[in-house]
């Protein structure tokens, strides 16, 4: 009798187990815990602005120009003038390629000297010295190393002052243009550049007479 009453159980209690399973399965499920979500994606920082070039610097003096051929021609032309201010004398020495050794004054100017003229006085007044103006100067005076001679000043009767060379009253020509000329070379046969070591005014120097006026 049992043993037919234990087959009809298996057969009662089977599904009961396999639905218990079943139950117990479900349970288990619901007790998982469900996965945490991905992370999200992190946001992109916004980028860095690039800073803009730096504009090349402007530059701030514009490239000099070449000096004019004139300009330099006219600077080569004066060396005469920047020795004698450096020797800081009242006259210079000068080797001029026609008269030979002449003075000038420091600015390299030539000096001339006039045959009417006696030691120490000057005849050459009203237009005459304005054609011809006396050399005249507010410094010390003083000759060029070597130089033999002496620097002085006399008073002329129009109130002026006049420098002498060796009692040689020394005046400038009105038509001399730059440092260099001699145009009052022969002027009236009575106008000469000064040599150095010129005593009196008539002598030493015997200029041929030449066109034009102004030789008083």
């Amino acid at each position: 009798m049992f043993k037919q009453i234990l087959p009809r159980c298996r057969w009662v209690l089977a599904p009961a187990i396999a639905g218990l399973l079943v139950i117990g399965g479900c349970a288990a499920a619901a007790t998982t815990v469900a996965p945490t979500a991905a992370p999200a994606a992190p946001t992109q920082s916004a980028a860095a602005p690039t800073p803009a070039p730096t504009a090349a610097p402007n530059p701030t003096t514009a490239p000099t120009a070449a000096p004019s051929p004139t300009v330099a021609a006219a600077a080569a032309a004066q060396p005469t003038t920047a020795a004698a201010n450096a020797s800081g004398t009242t006259v210079v020495v000068r080797d001029d390629a026609k008269l030979g050794m002449i003075v000038t004054d420091d600015g390299g100017m030539t000096l001339y000297k006039y045959a009417k003229d006696s030691a120490g006085a000057s005849v050459c007044t009203g237009g005459c010295a304005k054609a011809w103006p006396p050399f005249a100067s507010s410094s010390d005076l003083k000759l060029p190393d070597g130089v033999a001679g002496t620097l002085a000043l006399i008073s002329r009767s129009d109130g002026g002052k006049q420098v002498t060379y060796n009692g040689v009253p020394l005046y400038h020509f009105a038509k001399d243009a730059k440092p260099g000329d001699t145009t009052g070379q022969g002027v009236g046969g009575v106008w000469s550049v000064v040599a150095p070591g010129s005593s009196t005014s008539a002598g030493g120097v015997a200029p041929a007479q030449t066109s034009g006026g102004s030789g008083y």
